[in-house]
């Protein structure tokens, strides 16, 4: 692909654009932001993988992955402001999510242990999890705002925390969990990923480009349920204070 088809893309920047300000959206500047972000943080990740990749060190390959969880970190919180400590437990989230996976794909020699396999992989699953992390927050903080009353009602009768949310804390994990789920059951049929189809037009073998990312979609499951469970218990219990009484406001944006 030369720079000059790659302009051409454009287009498809032209026409969400088009649409946004003839229905008064108002998305105009964030897509535009979006593209510019885009394109920038694309080519120098581009440079920085080459090199990377090149160099094959176990410290830059640390590096790089930090550099994923900082990221994608500062941008999930966003959505969980109001919920004391958010940061925190968010990073402790991705941090977990890779080294689980990372110790299952490297542990059991599924796949090697060099930049090339590490890093694609960790991108996949660090993104994915953010991601959930936000979708989880986003209806977490919505169930906690619709239901306040019947959450002082079950500590008003002596129930714990984790009873008084118990409720929402579930419809917010199954919420966060069902798009990965049901794309998985016509991932093949439906839509062909990414990774696959980046393979397949590379030259690979379209069977090898299937095992690969077989091997993702299984991990992504993992990230799925890790995710949208460890956010939610990490954060349920800073809704209320030491007298199990419901702190007002505290998921109000």
């Amino acid at each position: 692909m030369t720079y000059t088809t790659l302009a051409l893309t454009l287009i498809f920047v032209l026409i969400p654009l088009i649409l946004s300000k003839t229905l008064n959206l108002g998305l105009e500047k964030d897509t535009l932001v979006a593209t510019v972000r885009s394109i920038i943080q694309l080519l120098a990740v581009g440079y920085v993988l080459k090199f990377v990749f090149d160099a094959d060190s176990y410290l830059y390959m640390f590096l790089m992955i930090t550099l994923m969880i900082v990221a994608a970190t500062l941008n999930a919180r966003k959505k969980g402001k109001a919920i004391k400590g958010i940061t925190w437990k968010i990073a402790t989230t991705l941090i977990i999510v890779e080294v689980v996976t990372q110790s299952i794909l490297l542990g059991l020699n599924i796949v090697p242990a060099t930049a090339q396999y590490i890093i694609p992989i960790s991108g996949m699953l660090i993104g994915n999890s953010m991601v959930l992390s936000i979708l989880f927050l986003n209806r977490f903080t919505a169930e906690i705002e619709a239901t306040k009353d019947s959450i002082e009602l079950v500590l008003s009768l002596g129930g714990t925390s984790k009873q008084a949310i118990h409720m929402q804390l579930k419809s917010a994990i199954r919420a966060s969990m069902i798009p990965t789920i049901e794309s998985q059951k016509t991932i093949g049929l439906v839509q062909l990923p990414g990774m696959m189809s980046g393979q397949i037009i590379g030259g690979a073998d379209p069977v090898v480009a299937v095992q690969f990312q077989i091997l993702i979609i299984f991990a992504l499951l993992t990230t799925a349920a890790l995710s949208s469970i460890l956010v939610g218990f990490l954060s349920y219990p800073t809704l209320f204070n030491d007298r199990l009484q419901y702190i007002e406001n505290s998921t109000s944006k």
